[in-house]
């Protein structure tokens, strides 16, 4: 199947086609049809008569007319065609071609959304926390944004590697190791295990260690040598630092049903000195002050200054910087990345637009073969509107704010139905919880900054998680009134309800297209949220159990609960039968 919108553009342009048949009009097709913002001027609206009116020197209105025309004399799936304002054309569909759509939708078990003719090989990075530190609260927004992104590409036919580019090498290693080696022997020789949260207080020591005591530094920086080098003890305590903190993170990935492939800074160490000689031999890195450097034009510091790119650091040493171009090469020449997408807050905009000029310079990235997009975020604050933080004023572990989303959304349950099993209650307290939490940050604009609230995010009204799990219980709770439900029962639209609400959900793979494109899941939120609206609207309308339409309605019903399952689940919640 193809969307409504693809077959109305094919039918537009086709129209035009006709139309002006001889004329120069290449540039303005295929035309361009968008879902209508008013309802009440018709289903979807072609605005190509007033780009065309300029290049034929025509009166746009009278353009707009003759596609018009043509376009209700081609096609029986349209009721009515009207020419508004200075030259829109405002299309609406026919109850009839909508039954016929609606029904096909219902047999197809990828509700309407097409497979790609050629898949694309996408590499999502997202979540990337450090080794050796817990996952915390500005961990949030890249882990729920990558995890969703990821469903959706997945779902739409994609080959989807998911990267957790982890911070599993550099100095703090040659810090703990030392640490570790004088203070908890056992833990850092392998005869006794130890937690992240361990390992944390182990890390905060050692830091404080190294910028106080200049014997421990030295020793410090030996054992990252040691460790660079292959020192046998020092690769076994770096790969028991890894394997603690790869179990703290797995715990919070499992708590949040995301899914990631592990590959961290490390992976990339042996191609960054190849990566400095490759840049160095192209002339595209020169040394300065004693570093490495790729000048770039249109990046300068605040003073006006050329802004380098340092790829390797006056004592040697490498940084962020050559560990992402090695990244980048590898995932375009040997992973074969059709697109790349970068999760990261919006502080790293100009590292990675330096990173992928850098890389451009080099030679191995090519826009027009190799999509690549930084998909930035804003940070989540707290009810005082700053950065959100404990009461202590430590940065949030994330493992706390999903438990305490848990334990809100179970007394909320409790409030409700005091009667509820306590076990089944928290199952469906996890599912809320955490749907609440999810959905809080995808609902708005990821670029934005946004408060979090537990009593806002859970609320049974509005555009948050609860609404929308609430109106797929309601389509449960009809199923259960019916001993007999038809599953092949075909869907009559015959209310004007109905029809809204098949419209909407023939309008799925719209949306799921529109974040593949711009990388905002708050579209794929706004359409569930209509979604659920339209289904209560339906719900308020149209009587369904013991209704002579029965049969159909109840169809009509499921399937919307089956497209809300599914939209939810591409943003990463489970859905409840019962609340």
């Amino acid at each position: 199947m193809i969307s409504l919108q693809q077959h109305l553009e094919e039918a537009a342009t086709q129209a035009i086609t006709t139309v002006f048949h001889g004329e120069d009009i290449a540039s303005f097709l295929p035309a361009e049809v968008t879902q209508s913002t008013n309802a009440a001027f018709g289903h979807y609206q072609c605005n190509t008569p007033l780009r065309m009116a300029k290049g034929l020197k025509k009166n746009p209105r009278e353009i707009a007319q003759a596609i018009a025309d043509t376009l209700i004399e081609q096609n029986a799936c349209l009721k009515k065609v009207e020419v508004a304002g200075p030259g829109f054309i405002n299309m609406t569909l026919s109850d009839a071609f909508l039954e016929e759509q609606i029904n096909e939708v219902l047999a197809d078990c990828h509700l309407g959304v097409p497979v790609p003719e050629k898949k694309q090989r996408v590499i999502v990075e997202f979540s990337s926390p450090n080794v050796a530190k817990e996952l915390h609260v500005g961990h949030l927004r890249s882990t729920i944004i990558g995890e969703s992104i990821a469903r959706i590409f997945e779902f739409l036919g994609h080959d989807v590697l998911r990267l957790n580019h982890v911070g599993d090498w550099g100095t703090q290693f040659g810090m703990l190791i030392t640490y570790m080696e004088k203070n908890v022997p056992l833990v850092f020789s392998g005869e006794q295990d130890a937690s992240l949260e361990q390992l944390m207080e182990w890390y905060r020591a050692s830091k404080k260690l190294f910028d106080e005591d200049a014997d421990f530094k030295k020793q410090s920086q030996r054992r990252v040598v040691d460790l660079q080098g292959g020192d046998p003890a020092a690769k076994a305590a770096w790969e028991r630092i890894c394997e603690i903190s790869r179990t703290g993170f797995e715990e919070i990935y499992d708590i949040l049903d995301v899914t990631l492939t592990e590959r961290g800074e490390s992976f990339y160490n042996p191609m960054l000195g190849p990566i400095v000689e490759e840049a160095l031999e192209k002339g595209v890195a020169r040394k300065h002050d004693g570093a490495i450097c790729i000048f770039m034009d249109g990046f300068v510091g605040k003073e006006g200054t050329p802004l380098p790119s340092i790829i390797r650091k006056s004592d040697g040493g490498y940084n962020y910087d050559t560990t992402d171009l090695a990244a980048l090469k590898y995932r375009i020449e040997t992973d074969k990345a059709d697109r790349i997408i970068y999760i990261t807050d919006a502080g790293q905009k100009l590292h990675f637009s330096m990173v992928f000029e850098a890389a451009r310079l080099l030679g191995f990235y090519a826009p027009e073969k190799t999509h690549l997009d930084h998909v930035t975020f804003g940070v989540v604050l707290g009810p005082d509107g700053k950065k959100f933080k404990t009461r202590s004023g430590e940065t949030e572990r994330l493992i706390d704010l999903i438990q305490g989303a848990i334990s809100h959304a179970d007394t909320l349950l409790a409030a409700r139905d005091p009667d509820l099993d306590e076990h089944e209650r928290r199952k469906r307290a996890t599912v809320l919880g955490i749907g609440a939490i999810k959905y809080a940050d995808l609902s708005g604009h990821r670029a934005k900054d946004y408060v979090f609230s537990y009593d806002r995010m859970l609320r049974f009204e509005g555009n948050t998680a609860v609404f929308l799990l609430y109106a797929y219980v309601r389509v449960q709770g009809l199923k259960r009134k019916v001993a007999d439900f038809n599953e092949r029962a075909e869907i009559v639209l015959s209310h004007p309800s109905e029809v809204a609400l098949a419209l909407h959900i023939r309008q799925f793979p719209e949306v799921l297209h529109s974040v593949e494109k711009e990388l905002l899941p708050n579209r794929l939120c706004e359409y569930l949220y209509e979604l659920a609206e339209k289904f209560n609207s339906f719900f308020r309308d149209c009587r369904v159990v013991g209704s002579d339409e029965e049969a159909s309605r109840l169809q009509l019903a499921s399937l919307t609960a089956k497209v809300l399952e599914k939209g939810l689940h591409l943003l990463g919640l489970k859905t409840l039968d019962r609340m």
